[in-house]
């Protein structure tokens, strides 16, 4: 017995005894604490319109094709816990640092204030106008604004700012990606129908510019109006709206009221896209393939409903910042911005082709689901269109076809 209790002991102090010569040892769990607790805070900022008419409660709750469900802050927080230890390589850890203001004169003070603490990165959930006069006001500064909720074609071309990266596919990008849809299915007569309000046209011209790129015909542009006044019959009834002869109906309707309602109300049995029907956007929750569920699962977890486009551009937009630091090793703010745009750059947007943000103009490159509200129909670009250099460029402004001047 007392020999069993010996060999017992001794068997204990063996294998119970630390290893204090093992390199996982104590002193290097202790190094690896307060190698953590040393990490330097790389703060991404937030920025938004306080009471942005783009986010009413009753027209999120209406649930247009391709619209908001709600603020894209949620994005950038569920990217944020993606990113978790992407920043250890370079010695910080991320952190999130929402600002807000009513007036461009706000959102400036607020980024000066930002500017002063550090901050270098800034996600911008605004509309053009605002974005271009707050980024404007930064020129020649060490600071990147990323877009994240503006899709005017301006940003990208004549309008467009050196210190502007934008997540968020514009109108060009959009409509190229259904008018290739269109082609395929050899739907070439088109008849456009166009809402009143100033970003309607806009959709209309971005669809006027794909359709002659890719040789599609546009019938008839014909105007409508909101509501069910009937006295304005020609102008707010699909059917009377909707005569003629053609393959497709394209709406331009930025608010999404008249669009949900024309599927299925066309005098003609015809397909509808655009603002209602089939659109070209950066997200849709039904799709099934390279991990988009698992990001789709994500963020329903952190928001409590689905990803729309303006959650991913604000969620690629912070694992665009995180990958860079990560890859490079370094917070640095110029070696930052040289992988962004280095050729050989590519960003994981769980849509299978590899991004990367187009140095003429700072787009970022992404395929697109041309989609219904429940459903991914196909992806764009789509097989047979194809690019000298990468066929993501067949979606939105090509270099050549580019009037941004940095």
């Amino acid at each position: 017995m007392r020999r069993s209790f010996h060999a017992a002991l001794l068997l204990c102090l063996t294998a119970c005894s630390p290893a204090w010569a093992d390199d996982a040892s104590p002193a290097s769990t202790v190094q690896v604490s307060v190698s953590t607790q040393e990490l330097k805070t790389f703060t991404i900022a937030y920025l938004e319109q306080t009471d942005d008419k783009r986010y009413d409660k009753q027209r999120m709750a209406a649930q247009f094709l391709g619209q908001p469900l709600g603020r894209p802050y949620a994005g950038a927080e569920m990217a944020l816990k993606d990113s978790k230890f992407h920043g250890q390589p370079a010695g910080v850890s991320f952190a999130l640092q929402k600002a807000e203001g009513a007036t461009p004169a706000d959102l400036i003070k607020q980024v000066e204030t930002l500017q002063g603490e550090g901050v270098q990165f800034i996600l911008t959930d605004l509309a053009a106008p605002m974005l271009g006069e707050v980024a404007a006001a930064f020129k020649g500064k060490d600071l990147i604004f990323f877009n994240i909720s503006a899709p005017d074609d301006s940003l990208r071309q004549e309008q467009c700012q050196s210190n502007v990266f934008h997540t968020l596919p514009n109108h060009a990008m959009q409509a190229d990606g259904l008018v290739q849809y269109l082609v395929a299915h050899k739907w070439k007569a088109v008849l456009v129908l166009e809402g009143p309000a100033p970003a309607d046209k806009l959709l209309s011209a971005a669809f006027a510019r794909s359709a002659k790129r890719y040789g599609l015909e546009v019938t008839d542009t014909r105007p409508f109006v909101l509501g069910n006044d009937p006295r304005e019959r020609d102008q707010n009834n699909i059917a009377l709206l909707s005569g003629g002869d053609y393959d497709v109906v394209y709406i331009a309707d930025s608010d999404g009221e008249f669009a949900r309602n024309a599927p299925y109300q066309t005098l003609l049995p015809r397909p509808v896209v655009g603002s209602g029907g089939l659109n070209a956007l950066a997200w849709n929750w039904a799709w099934s393939r390279h991990g988009a569920p698992q990001v789709e699962k994500r963020f329903g977890k952190q928001a409590g409903r689905h990803m729309a486009d303006v959650d991913w551009a604000a969620w690629m937009s912070v694992k665009a910042i995180a990958t860079a630091v990560q890859q490079t090793a370094s917070s640095d703010f110029g070696k930052v911005w040289d992988y962004l745009i280095a050729p050989d750059t590519t960003l994981d947007g769980a849509k299978g082709n590899a991004s990367s943000f187009r140095p003429w103009d700072h787009q970022l490159r992404q395929p697109l689901l041309l989609s219904t509200q429940n459903w991914v129909v196909e992806r764009a670009p789509l097989q047979g269109f194809l690019h000298q250099t990468n066929n993501l460029d067949t979606l939105g402004f090509d270099e050549r076809d580019s009037h941004c001047k940095f």
